[in-house]
């Protein structure tokens, strides 16, 4: 008898017929001979509706008070599919993230899990039952208080589950049939990938893919947990998201490139005249870090030879820019930077692929496709298995299009998409 972990994201659980459709499955999964511990999101866009509502009501919400009202979307949806559930006749029992033992820090609205003790969901399992969780959230191992994960925190919390209960496999369900070498909402003729290793969807997460969180890919290569991306809409294998092959006995036909990712979530922030002098690079990212704000790209100027003063420019999330800004102003007077320049109009592009490294011409196939298109470049950073560039948002639909055709990761035919908004 296997132990499966299945995760059914907003769009999946969309109104009550999604509901039902997705209880149909747990069934077959439960009828199956595997035991089923399910992870569910809020309905729909019902996040979002709740983080417009606290927007009406308090334009700065108590952290505190923000994750009791956002947890409250997946317990909706827990209970409602342990509802649909139980009218097909088979036993269930429904947990908060609490309940199941999701121990995290006390960080509201992106708290972190330190601990699984899932003891709860063990002993409903050995009951027979069939057990769902709400994912998203967790309670604090200090203070004892509801916590939140932030986006995408659902994937975390059913990794993280499938890992404390030594899953078989963590199934991701989704509006897609997996995971695509692009989003197929912009390319529709993007392929549809079989498998792709952890270390490669890191780098697809990180660069904005959307399809999985990237704490999730983390914990999952942590633990080596399989995860299989599939669409609750159809029947078909997905993607499966494994430990890459030690060996390296894989296909020598196989594409050197993952796919192409792109995110639009992104600002950059520019400090403008900072003294070229050791130390200020320091000053300024000992700044922003104690704002809490993580940095993705960095990019120094050259030096003014005149003015002995050059640029230091980064990207950060659009959503922490303020108070970056606001951090940095603080420090004006003791780094000696002349200005801030601050810019929400970018949009990332990465090109993505565990072959890269040892394959010549892929950076210049990469840069003659962004040119060939008429796409200006800002930003350049890059890894062993990562090329990512920034450019103007209104660029970055075309830019991505152009450089997914320019690596014939185009197929014909278009790839489906099932359901969610988007938003």
């Amino acid at each position: 008898m296997s132990l499966v972990v299945q995760k059914y994201g907003g769009s999946s659980l969309a109104d009550a017929e999604s509901i039902k459709r997705v209880a149909h499955r747990i069934v077959e999964t439960k009828k199956a001979g595997n035991d089923v511990c399910v992870v569910v999101s809020a309905m729909g866009d019902t996040t979002d509706e709740l983080l417009d509502l606290a927007e009406q009501v308090s334009p700065v919400p108590p952290p505190r008070e923000m994750d009791m009202l956002l947890t409250a979307g997946e317990r909706m949806s827990m209970a409602l599919v342990a509802m649909a559930i139980a009218d097909l006749g088979h036993s269930v029992r429904s947990f908060t993230g609490s309940q199941a033992g999701v121990i995290t820090d006390a960080a509201h609205g992106k708290a972190k899990i330190i601990d699984v003790t899932p003891g709860r969901i063990t002993s409903a399992l050995g009951d027979r039952h069939i057990v769902i969780v709400a994912g998203f959230q967790g309670v604090s191992q200090g203070t004892k208080e509801i916590t939140t994960l932030g986006r995408g925190g659902s994937d975390t919390t059913a990794v993280a589950l499938a890992a404390a209960l030594e899953a078989d496999v963590c199934e991701i369900y989704t509006d897609v049939d997996g995971i695509f070498t692009a989003d197929p909402r912009v390319v529709p003729s993007a392929r549809k990938i079989s498998s792709i290793s952890h270390d490669e969807m890191l780098e697809m997460a990180a660069s904005g893919a959307k399809i999985l969180h990237l704490r999730c890919v983390e914990y999952a290569r942590r633990f080596n947990m399989p995860i299989h991306v599939r669409s609750s809409f159809s029947s078909k294998e997905g993607t499966w998201v494994v430990t890459a092959d030690p060996e390296g006995t894989q296909d020598m036909e196989e594409p050197i490139i993952a796919g192409v990712a792109h995110d639009r979530s992104e600002a950059k922030i520019t400090v403008v005249g900072v003294p070229d002098e050791p130390g200020r690079a320091g000053q300024i990212f000992t700044t922003v870090a104690k704002a809490q704000v993580n940095i993705d790209m960095i990019v120094q100027n050259v030096s003014e030879a005149d003015t002995g003063r050059t640029d230091i420019s980064f990207t950060l999330p659009m959503s922490d820019g303020q108070r970056a800004v606001e951090a940095l102003m603080g420090t004006k007077d003791e780094v000696g930077f002349a200005s801030i320049q601050y810019d929400d109009q970018i949009g990332k592009l990465s090109l993505v692929g565990a072959g890269m490294r040892t394959n010549p011409g892929v950076s210049a196939t990469f840069f003659s496709a962004l040119a060939g298109a008429g796409i200006n470049i800002e930003m350049i950073s890059t890894s062993e298995i990562r090329i990512s560039v920034v450019t103007r948002i209104d660029q970055l639909d075309e830019a991505l299009r152009a450089v997914h055709t320019a690596f014939d990761l185009d197929t014909e035919g278009e790839a489906v998409v099932y359901g969610g908004t988007g938003r």
